[in-house]
C-alpha cells in the first residue's frame, strides 16, 4: 500500500468503533493474508478479541504480535491498546440492540422473502459502511471544485456507467455542464479538450479499469481536477487522482458479483457529491431545477379526454 493510501485511512485521530468494520471490509483485500485473519478475527468478534492481549490475539489467529501490531496501524490505531478499545466499543455498540446481522448468502433456493431480507440487509451494511468510511475532507475538496468547474466529465464502464449517467443527468438539472462517457475511445479524445478548471470524474470499484483510468489520466495530464470513486484506493486510478472517495461493497455471492453491489455505495457518494454541489450553488441551481420540472410537468399530468 502507497503512503498516500496509508495517509488517506489513518488520519489524525483514530476511526470511531462504529466505523472499524467498514474499514476492515476496505482494506481486507489489499492486506497480506496474515493480515487478513486478523483484521477478520476483530471485525466478526469484537467483544471476544476485544479480552485478548496482543499475544492472545497472535495466537488466536496464527500469526505474530507484529502482525497483530501493523494490522492495528493499519487501520488507523496507534497501537494495539487503542484498537482494544475500539473493539470494545463496538462490542457495546451491537449489543445496544442492533438487530441480528443477516449473514447467509443468498442460495439458488431462497424463497424470495429471503431474498429480500437478505438484500435489504446488505444494501443497508453496504450504505452505513460507505458513510462510515467516507472521507468529508476530500468530498468536500470535489465538491468545491465541481461547483466551479467549466464543464464536468464522468467516466464508467458495466454498472459504474450507470452511476455515471446518474451523476450526469443530476448535474445537468442544475444547470451544470456534465457529460457521462461510456465509450472509451469517445472518454479519451474528451479528455484531451480538458484543461485547469475543468473536472474528470472516475468511477471504477475494482479501481484498475483500464478504460477508465486511460481518460482519467489524459485528463490529469491536462490539468483538470480530477476524481476517482472506487473501492480500491490503492488501485491504480488513484495515481491520476487529486481527490478518491472510498466506497464500501457488500458481501460478493455467486448470485450477486461485485459489479452489481458496488453501485448501491457508488450511488450514496455521487448523491453526496451532487447534494453538496447544490448546495454551494444555490442560487443558480434551484432556479434551474425549477424550470427542468416546469419543462417536464406536461409529460407527468393525465392527458385530457374529448
Amino acid at each position: 500500500m502507497t503512503q498516500d493510501v496509508k495517509e488517506i485511512f489513518n488520519g489524525d485521530s483514530p476511526p470511531a468503533p462504529a466505523a472499524l468494520a467498514a474499514k476492515v471490509r476496505t482494506l481486507a483485500p489489499s492486506m497480506t493474508r496474515s493480515m487478513q485473519l486478523v483484521a477478520e478475527a476483530v471485525a466478526g468478534d469484537p467483544a471476544g478479541c476485544a479480552a485478548l492481549t496482543v499475544t492472545g490475539l497472535a495466537e488466536l489467529t496464527g500469526t505474530s504480535e507484529a502482525t497483530v501490531v501493523r494490522t492495528a496501524r493499519l487501520l488507523g490505531y496507534p497501537g494495539y491498546r487503542d484498537l482494544r478499545l475500539a473493539l470494545a466499543g463496538l462490542a457495546a455498540h451491537q449489543e445496544s440492540g442492533r438487530s441480528p446481522a443477516v449473514t447467509a448468502d443468498i442460495a439458488v433456493d431462497d424463497p424470495i422473502a429471503e431474498v429480500v431480507a437478505k438484500l435489504a440487509f446488505d444494501e443497508q451494511q453496504t450504505l452505513a459502511d460507505t458513510a462510515a468510511g467516507l472521507d468529508t475532507v476530500q468530498l468536500g475538496a470535489a465538491v468545491a471544485a465541481a461547483s466551479a468547474a467549466r464543464r464536468i466529465d464522468i467516466y464508467g464502464v458495466g454498472a459504474s456507467s450507470l452511476v455515471g449517467q446518474d451523476l450526469a443527468q443530476k448535474l445537468l438539472r442544475i444547470g451544470l455542464i456534465a457529460h457521462a462517457h461510456t465509450d472509451p475511445h469517445l472518454a479519451v479524445t474528451n479528455a484531451v479538450q480538458l484543461r485547469a478548471g475543468d473536472m474528470a470524474i472516475a468511477i471504477t470499484h475494482s479501481g484498475s479499469t483500464g478504460d477508465v483510468i486511460e481518460p482519467l489520466r489524459v485528463a490529469f495530464d491536462r490539468g483538470a481536477t480530477t476524481v476517482a470513486i472506487t473501492g480500491r484506493p490503492d488501485g491504480p486510478v488513484s495515481q491520476y487522482a487529486d481527490h478518491v472517495l472510498t466506497t464500501s461493497t457488500a458481501r460478493e455471492s455467486e448470485l450477486r458479483p461485485a459489479a452489481m453491489s458496488s453501485r448501491t455505495s457508488q450511488l450514496l457518494v455521487v448523491d453526496c457529491l451532487f447534494i453538496g454541489v447544490a448546495q454551494r450553488t444555490y442560487e443558480t441551481a434551484a432556479p434551474a431545477l425549477a424550470a427542468s420540472y416546469e419543462a417536464l410537468a406536461h409529460r407527468h399530468s393525465p392527458r385530457s379526454t374529448r
